[in-house]
């Protein structure tokens, strides 16, 4: 309907009402200055909720979009709503009861481990803070334990008069059988401290035991629903920290995972992996020594530095991207790209490389432990679950596809999320690319220098272009997989807060692109996998 001025239009909207069933809610899109237009709209339309610049489909509903709304899914009693009521109607139950209201977004926040310590040589002097604790459970991987890399931390221990016990039999991507075992070692030890030491399995593992040593009663299907405020979830997790405090020592660049609220284990016996995310979770302190990665493989440097690369980069564009992430986000890109060819080629001949690249990956798990990730690490995980493809090198092979994808001002269909009001992942791209220098007139050229300089910084560091190179699968067996893999992908937690909302048709082309390594494509996608230029905005 289209009207001539506003005075119309409040009497068409009006009508729309009546006819429609007066009742839930009406919005007014309005400069928030025309307030005698807003006080006219509000008088006149009879619905219980007058919202006032709000999206009136999640909006309606109250809190996302008005923390002081309170959530409603019913038409409301009064002679509009005419709800039935499960006591005898009253003259209250006819009363016209209208709330205004404008939008009001919830408060953000920023949470990290409230102890994080770096530099050369930080792993005996900050293990000294844990002076005064009595027993401490060590969580690593064996290939960490049998080179000797625990030997550091329990000589402080030593020194410090801690007891100490030791699990190393965690694999990686951790099955709920490894937590299972080191849990019963825990709980027979009873420690008051769990040092978590090694890559992100370890701590992954690590953080589960610590859940479970303090909360036994937890249910992992409740944990792993997903949520589009991780504050406010169906299922609460009790804080933790009553029995003993979490310490996380990384020993790879790559993960974050000392600084993030976020764990996963696999339940081998029924298929089945657990995506945790509480803000409970979050290590009580992070020590992070670039001593302790002199000679990572050079493999394991490369696809750690992608992933981290990958995590900045999502959480730079994230719908929960803040100003509190932004300048870690692009700072971790900045380091990546500086020091990772070099980490990569020389390793331990040059220590400020390895230096820079372990404190980018702890920047990067820091900015993503607030701003989320986004359908780039969906995708990765299923490759990663059904392939069996390292996570950093899924990352590496998708992260291109996903910058030309998102790098849009009209998606088919955007994420929702209250503080998020208009597309801008391809100005946000174009920014990365401003802060590296790249050069370009216009957003679009910028995107296309930044693709480009991942690109080449893959070569650099030797990740192939395709996933075709890496699987070990025919050609017709991965395409067997398409289905489950794009509806497992659109399905993970990641996919709520990238920029661009896919739908399946989407993936299934993404992936397709990435297997052929067809990167051109993958920014011709419309919403429904088929190119731009047929489909209908």
């Amino acid at each position: 309907y289209r009207a001539n001025t506003f005075e119309e239009a409040v009497d068409k909207s009006e009508s729309l009402v009546e006819f429609g069933g007066r009742g839930h809610t009406a919005a007014l899109y309005t400069s928030p200055a025309n307030t005698d237009h807003i006080k006219r709209f509000e008088d006149t339309v009879e619905t219980a909720r007058v919202l006032i610049n709000t999206p009136s489909s999640q909006g309606a509903i109250g809190d996302i979009y008005n923390f002081r709304l309170d959530p409603s899914l019913t038409l409301g009693c009064g002679t509009w709503g005419g709800n039935s009521v499960s006591e005898n109607v009253e003259p209250h139950h006819l009363l016209n009861i209208k709330t205004v209201a404008e939008r009001r977004e919830n408060m953000l926040w920023f949470r990290v481990p409230p102890k994080i310590y770096f530099k050369y040589g930080a792993l005996p002097t900050a293990m000294r803070e844990l002076a005064g604790k009595q027993r401490a459970f060590i969580v690593t991987d064996k290939p960490i334990y049998e080179l000797g890399m625990t030997r550091g931390l329990e000589n402080v221990l030593d020194e410090v008069e801690i007891k100490y016990d030791i699990f190393y039999d965690v694999e990686p991507d951790p099955s709920l059988d490894t937590v299972n075992r080191g849990l019963e070692m825990m709980r027979k030890f009873n420690p008051d401290v769990i040092i978590a030491i090694g890559g992100g399995s370890p701590m992954d593992a690590a953080k589960i035991m610590w859940l479970m040593y303090e909360h036994p009663e937890i249910e992992f299907e409740g944990l792993a629903m997903r949520f589009m405020d991780i504050r406010k979830r169906v299922y609460d997790l009790p804080p933790l920290g009553e029995k003993a405090i979490l310490v996380a020592v990384p020993t790879t660049s790559g993960t974050g995972s000392e600084v993030t609220p976020f764990a996963v284990v696999t339940d081998r016996q029924n298929n089945i992996k657990y995506p945790l995310a509480d803000y409970a979770l979050t290590p009580t302190m992070a020590i992070v020594d670039p001593e302790l990665v002199l000679n990572m493989p050079k493999s394991l440097t490369a696809f750690g530095g992608v992933d981290a690369l990958t995590h900045a980069v999502e959480a730079y564009v994230s719908v929960l991207a803040s100003e509190y992430t932004n300048g870690l986000s692009l700072e971790a890109i900045r380091l990546i790209f500086k020091y990772l060819p070099s980490a990569f080629k020389n390793g331990a001949n040059d220590p400020k490389a390895r230096e820079k690249m372990h404190y980018a990956a702890t920047m990067a798990g820091m900015a993503f432990a607030n701003g989320f990730l986004g359908v780039c690490h969906s995708i990765a995980h299923q490759l990663g679950a059904i392939f069996h493809i390292p996570h950093g090198l899924a990352n590496a092979l998708m992260i291109s596809h996903i910058i030309r994808y998102n790098a849009t001002d009209a998606p088919f269909k955007q994420a929702t999320f209250s503080q998020y009001k208009y597309p801008n992942a391809k100005w946000r791209y174009s920014r990365i690319a401003d802060y590296l220098s790249l050069g370009g007139e216009t957003e679009d050229e910028k995107v296309d220098l930044l693709i480009a300089a991942i690109e080449e910084l893959k070569s650099q560091v030797g990740i192939p272009k395709a996933i075709k190179d890496v699987v070990s699968v025919s050609e017709a067996e991965f395409f067997a997989k398409l289905d489950d893999l794009a509806d497992q992908a659109f399905d993970d937690q990641c996919t709520g807060s990238n920029p661009r909302y896919p739908l399946i048709n989407d993936i299934k082309q993404l992936l397709t692109n990435a297997y052929h390594g067809d990167l051109a494509t993958s920014g011709k996608l419309n919403g429904n996998g088929s190119q731009e230029k047929i489909a209908v905005q």
